[in-house]
């Protein structure tokens, strides 16, 4: 069977996180590598992309952009892979992919710039504070080993990359609950392979011309 999935991506950038939801979904796609810069902007690509960034897919002639997006799109698509929710999962995993993908994000990139937000205007900001995110994300992990439960979803390829990818440069403090979890995801063998083809293609990127 052919590719069912254009994938256009640079592994150093959030097309790492999108790689590792298609490889779990186990369908076949073609990678269409962009380097940074002109290529990302011009009008052949602007036409998928509008903002110029990767990642973004194109499936059965539908466009998704923007990670989260990505991920809820290939689980709900292609439900055989059995990373969707569950009914009774279905609370938890909208509520976390969402935190993730907004207080989580906000907060850790505001932390990281020395974005001050003054105490009495915290109202006004969606993630309030740092401390309140990053203990409000450790709880979730006190009594469960997934964002779900005991099962694997979506919901763990995008809260667990930002948790993973926060452990690695620092953007996230290193508490046993983060640690945990990130090594118990990252052991799965899509996350494995979707590593690989990314450290093959920046190896290759780096080598003299």
């Amino acid at each position: 069977m052919g590719a069912q999935i254009d994938f256009y991506t640079n592994p150093q950038s959030r097309g790492a996180i999108a790689r590792w939801m298609i490889e779990e979904t186990g369908v076949e796609y073609r990678e269409i590598v962009m380097p940074f810069g002109a290529a990302m902007k011009n009008a052949e690509y602007r036409a998928i992309n509008p903002m110029g960034k990767v990642p973004a897919i194109v499936h059965d002639g539908q466009v998704v952009t923007e990670v989260a997006a990505i991920c809820l799109y290939l689980a709900d698509v292609f439900r055989e892979a059995g990373l969707h929710p569950e009914p009774r999962e279905k609370a938890d995993y909208y509520r976390w992919i969402l935190f993730a993908a907004g207080p989580v994000e906000q907060a850790t990139v505001a932390n990281t710039l020395k974005w001050e937000t003054p105490p009495e205007r915290r109202g006004m900001v969606g993630f309030g504070n740092y401390d309140l995110v990053i203990d409000t994300l450790e709880a979730l992990f006190s009594d469960r080993e997934h964002v779900c439960g005991e099962r694997f979803t979506a919901a763990d390829v995008y809260v667990g990359s930002h948790i993973n990818w926060g452990l690695m440069f620092g953007s996230i403090p290193k508490r046993p609950a983060f640690e945990e979890y990130v090594a118990r995801i990252t052991a799965r063998p899509a996350f494995k392979a979707a590593r690989a083809k990314d450290a093959a293609l920046i190896a290759q990127a780096q080598k003299p011309a």
